[in-house]
């Protein structure tokens, strides 16, 4: 059963992790290269709409398959100590994806409020600020998940 439950588990994880770093690699910096604000607005309408749904969708089945995986493995022991980095880290980040989902309306009021609002360029270059620091927070977990489960620690 565990093998299944970690490859439903990483598939899901590709899909959000790799999601995210298409948007914020190759997505934003399209928009920041658009002269016409109602066109950077259109467009990201577009992708946000549909990968919004993708990423809900994919951090729902990474913690489902995530405390599954705690709970077949009998690590929740292990979780906040040294040996349990990985799957530590991985909890931290999937909570900050989950908050994020929860309160993305709220979250993106405290951005943008002020003059922001009437600037397309200083919205998308937060969004991508942002963007930048999330997947540096998602690549990171990968990075030391994978070492510490292959013995790192």
């Amino acid at each position: 059963m565990i093998p299944i439950v970690e490859a439903i588990h990483v598939v899901s994880v590709v899909i959000w992790i790799g999601g995210v770093a298409f948007v914020t690699m190759v997505v934003f910096p399209m928009i920041l290269r658009m002269e016409n604000s109602l066109e950077k607005v259109l467009f990201f309408q577009g992708v946000e709409h549909r990968f919004a749904k993708i990423a809900k969708a994919m951090v729902a089945v990474a913690g489902i398959t995530g405390f599954w995986l705690l709970y077949l493995t009998d690590e929740w022991r292990i979780l906040f100590t040294l040996r349990g980095i990985g799957p530590t880290l991985m909890l931290i980040v999937w909570a900050v994806y989950l908050l994020i989902l929860l309160f993305e309306a709220k979250l993106f009021k405290i951005i943008f409020k002020g003059e922001a609002q009437q600037d397309t360029s200083k919205i998308f270059y937060r969004l991508t600020v942002f963007h930048w620091f999330v997947l540096g927070l998602s690549l990171l977990a990968v990075l030391v998940g994978v070492w510490a489960g292959h013995g790192g620690i």
